[in-house]
C-alpha cells in the first residue's frame, strides 16, 4: 500500500467565502474519483476541523494499492480534470508526502 498526502494553501486574494467554495469544489471533485481510478483504495479531503496551529487550508489523504497505482492516478484523465480545473488555479502552496506502508 502507498499513502499519498497533500497539503494545500489557497491563494491569499480569495475571500473567506471564496475559499470555502473552492475547498468544497476540491473535496467534491477529488472524493468523486473513488471507484473511477484503478488501484485507488481510499480518498478523503479534510477541510473542516483544522486547528488554529495548522498552516494549510485543506489536506488530501489517499491510499493506493502500490506505487504504480499512484503513478496511474497522477495522469488519469479524471484526476487531471479535477487538478487542472479545481486545484491548481486556486493554490499558492502544495506539499506532498508519499510513503509505502
Amino acid at each position: 500500500m502507498v499513502k499519498h498526502y497533500i497539503l494545500w494553501q489557497l491563494k491569499d486574494e480569495f475571500s473567506a467565502e471564496e475559499k470555502e467554495t473552492i475547498k468544497n469544489n476540491i473535496k467534491e471533485g477529488l472524493e468523486g474519483l473513488q471507484g473511477q481510478i484503478p488501484g485507488l483504495v481510499s480518498i478523503k479531503v479534510i477541510k473542516d476541523g483544522l486547528l488554529g496551529s495548522s498552516n494549510a487550508d485543506l489536506m488530501l489523504d489517499s491510499t493506493f494499492e502500490d506505487a504504480e497505482a499512484l503513478a496511474g492516478y497522477t495522469v488519469h484523465p479524471a484526476h487531471v480534470a479535477v487538478a487542472t480545473g479545481a486545484v491548481r488555479p486556486n493554490v499558492k502552496v502544495r506539499m506532498v508526502c508519499d510513503y509505502e506502508c
